[in-house]
C-alpha cells in the first residue's frame, strides 16, 4: 500500500484583500471609521463655521442692540449686543405717524407688483434663450449682456419715464427694472440643463410651447424660481432712488424713502432731549424696519434658495 504525501491544491479564485485599520482611529456612532487627523479637522472647522456665524451676526445684534438703547449709552459706547436703558422711544415715533403706514403699505404694494411681472418677464425671456433652435439666439443674450454695461443714463430715463405719463405712478418704479440680466443669465442656465425628454413627451402629448412651460417646466422650477423671487423682492423693497427721482407725492414714496427723509432730519441739531434721542437712534431703528421683512420671508424660501444658489453646479 503506497501512501500519498503530495501537499492539497491551493484554492484557487482571487485572494481576498485585507484592509489595515488605520492608525489612530476610532469608532463611531454610525460604524465608520475616522482618522485622528479628520477627527481634528472636523473640531477646527466647527470652530471656524462659529467664528463666522458670530462676526456675521454681530453687526445685525448691535443695531438691534443700538435701537432699544438710551442716548446716553449710546453716546458713550456701551452698546454691543445687548440693550442699555431700554426704550422705544423712536419706534413709538415713528410708528406713530399715520404716513409712515401710508408708506409701508406702498412699498408691499410695489414689492409684490414689481416682483410678480418681474418674474413673468425674465421666465419667459429666459426660457427662450434658453432654446437653441430659436432663430436670431445669439443676437438676443448679446443684446441681454450688452444692457449689463450701458444704459442710456439717467436724464434720458426720466425723460421716457415722464413722456409716457408714468411719474407719480407705480409704473415707474415697477417697468423700468423689470428685468435684471444677471437673474435672467441664471434661469437661462438652469433651463439649459432642464432634461428635453420631458418636453419632447410633453409635445407629443399635445402640449405646446405654453403648456409645456406652465405645466411641465416651472413645477420642477422652483428652487430657481423661489430663489429669484428673494433676489427681486430684496432689491424692490430696499429700492428708494427710483421713488425718489419719479415721486413727488409724499403719500406715494416707499417706506424706505421715508425712513431716508427721517434719517436726513435727524441729521440735523436738535434742541431737545426728544430729538437727541431720535438722532441717536433712528439709523438703527432704519435698518431694523427695513430688513425685517425681509428676515420674516427667508425661512420659508431657504430649503429652496439652499438649491437655488447651486444652479449650474451639477448637469441634469
Amino acid at each position: 500500500m503506497v501512501t500519498s504525501t503530495a501537499t492539497p491544491l491551493a484554492p484557487t479564485g482571487p485572494r481576498p484583500i485585507r484592509v489595515r485599520r488605520p492608525i489612530f482611529s476610532r469608532r463611531t456612532s454610525g460604524g465608520l471609521r475616522d482618522s485622528k487627523g479628520y477627527t481634528v479637522f472636523r473640531v477646527v472647522n466647527a470652530i471656524a463655521i462659529v467664528v463666522i456665524c458670530f462676526v456675521t451676526l454681530y453687526p445685525f445684534l448691535n443695531v438691534v442692540a443700538v435701537a432699544f438703547s438710551s442716548q446716553g449709552y449710546i453716546n458713550a459706547g456701551q452698546v454691543s449686543i445687548i440693550p442699555r436703558g431700554f426704550n422705544v422711544t423712536t419706534f413709538g415715533i415713528v410708528m406713530g405717524d399715520p404716513m409712515f403706514w401710508r408708506n409701508y403699505a406702498n412699498t408691499i404694494i410695489y414689492t409684490a407688483v414689481a416682483t410678480a411681472i418681474a418674474i413673468a418677464m425674465t421666465t419667459t425671456f429666459a426660457y427662450a434663450l434658453s432654446k437653441k433652435r430659436l432663430k436670431g439666439r445669439n443676437f438676443f443674450i448679446g443684446l441681454a449682456v450688452f444692457t449689463m454695461f450701458f444704459s442710456g443714463g439717467l436724464i434720458p430715463n426720466y425723460v421716457l419715464v415722464n413722456s409716457l405719463g408714468w411719474r407719480n405712478t407705480i409704473w415707474a418704479i415697477v417697468i423700468p427694472n423689470a428685468i435684471s440680466i444677471f437673474n435672467l443669465l441664471v434661469m437661462k442656465s438652469f433651463f439649459e440643463n432642464f432634461p428635453e425628454e420631458l418636453e419632447e413627451a410633453a409635445q407629443i402629448d399635445g402640449l405646446n410651447t405654453y403648456g409645456i412651460l406652465w405645466r411641465i417646466v416651472l413645477p420642477l422650477s422652483k428652487a430657481v424660481l423661489a430663489t429669484m423671487v428673494l433676489f427681486y423682492a430684496v432689491a424692490f423693497w430696499n429700492s428708494w432712488f427710483s421713488a425718489v427721482l419719479y415721486m413727488s407725492k409724499p403719500e406715494l414714496y416707499p417706506v424706505t424713502v421715508y425712513l431716508r427723509n427721517l434719517l436726513m432730519a435727524s441729521a440735523q441739531p436738535a434742541g431737545t432731549d426728544e430729538g437727541l434721542q431720535i438722532a441717536a437712534n433712528v439709523k438703527a431703528v432704519t435698518m431694523l424696519l427695513t430688513v425685517l421683512p425681509i428676515i420674516c420671508l427667508y425661512p420659508f424660501l431657504q430649503k429652496h434658495f439652499v438649491s437655488g444658489v447651486m444652479l449650474g453646479s451639477v448637469k441634469a
